[in-house]
């Protein structure tokens, strides 16, 4: 990734692959989407730094890959401070929380991804730090123990979540401000990939585009991921520009249908509607039949497939709403099929 200026990246878990092609926004007039939240976060940036203090602690929940630390990188970048990156289960011990919190200058930003899996001892001495800005240090063991307040710099914490249920309400108390990320629509999508293909040095047909974007997920770091792969069949092809034959081909080759289905996606909606006429299905038995995990099911697969109106959720489970099961059955058992 190329560093922005003032910017500290302290740990962030990227892919080679990633750092070498992730052009980030380097401003909110670049960041594309989330256009409400851009609008929001613009202006308690700039009103902390026309007042000289730090950034209200904030908290950003959503979906995996929507952006949150790439807004939180540009809000350092207009606030003029540096950034650490770290997440909640790499900090075992609170010795590794102090380490960080005394590193830390005048308004930086110390950027917590996956908070809600910070240990809770951790979390604890996270209170303080958020409240006064100080911590407590025990030095020493047994009856020599001893507890020294040490003092920090004011500092904004940005804690990142995708399941806001688990923080405790004691943390999220602490935050002054909190804001959720959506999934982006096809279109903005459709802006995100053809901006990254010129930051490639491609070319790609609108057509192009939008058809990555539909098989997005309504997230920018899978459409990014699928343009890479797109443009590897460009490059083999020996094509300066990415068609729109050129994306269906490579979205064939992955086993991703053109409204972004996966293979995995069709397994679990044919064993659905084959097993069990439709559902509805515990989520148990699903995780069984397709051999994946239910956290899987329910933070991967689920999300998209719910919002595509292909599944729903019941009291008992899973199933396929009327609407789209005739579609299904003729998908699977075929155009003639009464089952």
């Amino acid at each position: 990734m190329e560093p922005i200026e003032g910017v500290e990246i302290f740990t962030l878990q990227e892919t080679p692959e990633e750092k070498q092609y992730d052009f980030s926004p380097k401003t909110f007039d670049d960041y594309l989407g989330q256009k409400e939240l851009k609008e929001k976060l613009s202006v308690y940036t700039q009103a902390a730094k026309m007042r000289g203090e730090p950034l209200d602690h904030l908290l950003l929940f959503g979906p995996p890959g929507l952006g949150k630390t790439t807004l939180s990188q540009i809000m350092a970048q207009v606030m003029g401070v540096g950034i650490k990156i770290c997440s909640g289960p790499m900090m075992e011990r609170t010795g590794d929380l102090v380490a960080i919190l005394s590193g830390l200058d005048a308004h930086d930003i110390l950027f917590i991804d996956e908070i809600h899996r910070m240990p809770a001892n951790v979390e604890e001495m996270l209170y303080s730090a958020m409240e006064h800005f100080r911590v407590d240090v025990i030095i020493g063991q047994g009856a020599g123990a001893k507890s020294i307040n040490l003092p920090i710099h004011p500092f904004t914490l940005i804690g990142a979540t995708t399941k806001s249920g688990m923080i405790s309400a004691p943390l999220r108390s602490r935050f002054g401000i909190t804001e959720r990320l959506d999934f982006y629509t096809d279109d903005e999508l459709q802006q995100i990939i053809t901006q990254s293909a010129r930051f490639l040095n491609m070319q790609i047909e609108p057509a192009a585009a939008l058809q990555i974007a539909t098989c997005s997920r309504g997230t920018p770091r899978i459409a990014k991921k699928l343009l890479r792969r797109v443009r590897d069949f460009a490059q083999v092809a020996h094509q300066n520009e990415i068609t729109l034959a050129i994306v269906e081909q490579a979205l064939a080759f992955q086993g991703i249908d053109k409204e972004g289905l996966t293979a995995v996606d069709a397994m679990l909606l044919k064993k659905i509607v084959i097993n069990f006429n439709g559902g509805p299905v515990g989520l148990e038995t699903l995780a069984s039949l397709i051999g994946e995990d239910r956290d899987t099911i329910e933070t991967v697969i689920e999300p998209f497939l719910l919002r595509k109106g292909y599944l729903e959720k019941t009291a008992r489970g899973r199933q396929i709403p009327h609407t789209a099961l005739l579609q299904l059955k003729k998908r699977f058992l075929g155009q003639n099929s009464l089952f």
